[in-house]
């Protein structure tokens, strides 16, 4: 029976066990988007994770979403990641670079007066995050065929930044309600032209990025990550399956590193959804409002996934794979401190004393 804790060959990629740190957004970057040395010592902390896939770093400036988000698209910001990447190596850790674009869940105060764009000029009902607090989302400027491409190479430009940083691999973000979940969602995307109006159109978006991607830097080093169904950001999607059975067979054949999936309630949707990718599955499992713990343990030794990703209990136990081996006890994740502030609730999560 497989286990958690065994090694796992990604790609070509030794990974010391199953278990990844999945990508959360903590908002502890410069104004500029550069990797603090606090990030570096966070990181570097939670090394003992099989991979580890880092919050979301923007491919562009008018992709940001929210304050204090780090980028992949100045030397300062690829610096800035060398310092964590040559750290988590140094620990013996794996680490792959989240890719995203906010689309139109940005706002023209976190992008110097930007209007934040979108397949369609169609806002997200709500509010976001911004330096100024909540603010409702506005009417992003729907991007032209051009801008297209010119968005699609700069996901291509950020992987090559990052392969520069001394990342493993990436992981393109297209779930979640951002940019590229943008283009798959019927009620975010309402063009009639190759981008939108049919499930293969609406899906172009995220396969042209994914083929661009692992053409700049070898599709063994490229994982993408979807949502299927999804509401997050006021994204509609009644019927996800033709879409992603569509976007799924259109990337299959190009060998990727892995298919990461948030688990919205529909394991059947999704296990089909693996049947036809036919590489390494990464589950980020549904658990009804509590953290990912050790009770999912038993997808990995069930089969219906071959890696799992946890997230706030990561967040608060640097050293979880050691303490889900032990069964715990595990941190209390403090919510308060989750998103932006100074190093508590960020590097003084204590580890097992030995």
């Amino acid at each position: 029976m497989t286990t958690a804790f065994e090694p796992f060959e990604l790609a070509g990629i030794p990974l010391a066990n199953r278990i990844v740190m999945a990508p959360m957004t903590r908002n502890r970057a410069t104004e500029e988007g550069v990797p603090t040395p606090s990030m570096v010592r966070y990181y570097t902390q939670r090394a003992s994770a099989g991979l580890i896939i880092t919050e979301a770093a923007q491919t562009e400036p008018v992709g940001r979403g929210y304050p204090l988000t780090p980028g992949l698209h100045t030397p300062e910001q690829i610096a800035g990641w060398r310092a964590v990447t040559d750290s988590v190596h140094a620990a013996g850790g794996k680490i792959f670079a989240q890719l995203w674009h906010g689309g139109r869940v940005g706002h023209p105060v976190l992008l110097d007066g930007l209007v934040p764009v979108g397949p369609s000029a169609v806002a997200a009902a709500g509010q976001g995050f911004t330096q100024e607090g909540p603010t409702d989302f506005v009417t992003p400027r729907e991007l032209t065929g051009e801008e297209i491409a010119a968005t699609i190479a700069g996901f291509a430009a950020a992987a090559r930044n990052a392969v520069e940083a001394g990342f493993d691999g990436v992981e393109i973000h297209g779930a979640n309600g951002y940019l590229i979940h943008q283009f798959l969602a019927p009620n975010a995307n309402l063009r009639t032209d190759e981008w939108g109006g049919s499930d293969e159109a609406r899906a172009r978006f995220a396969v042209e990025v994914v083929r661009a991607v692992a053409d700049a830097i070898g599709a063994h080093r490229t994982g993408l990550r979807i949502s299927p169904g999804n509401p997050f950001n006021d994204i509609a999607e009644p019927a996800p399956e033709t879409t992603y059975t569509t976007l799924i067979e259109a990337i299959a054949p190009l060998g990727l590193a892995y298919l990461h999936t948030c688990d919205v309630r529909d394991l059947d949707l999704l296990a089909r959804l693996r049947k036809r990718f036919g590489g390494t599955f990464l589950l980020n499992p549904a658990t009804d409002g509590r953290p990912t713990g050790p009770e999912e343990l038993g997808l990995i030794e069930e089969g219906g996934a071959d890696l799992l990703a946890y997230g706030a209990l990561f967040l608060a136990n640097p050293d979880l794979p050691r303490r889900l081996a032990r069964g715990g006890p595990f941190n209390t994740p403090d919510r308060a401190s989750f998103y932006g502030g100074d190093d508590t609730g960020y590097l003084d999560y204590p580890a097992l004393a030995d």
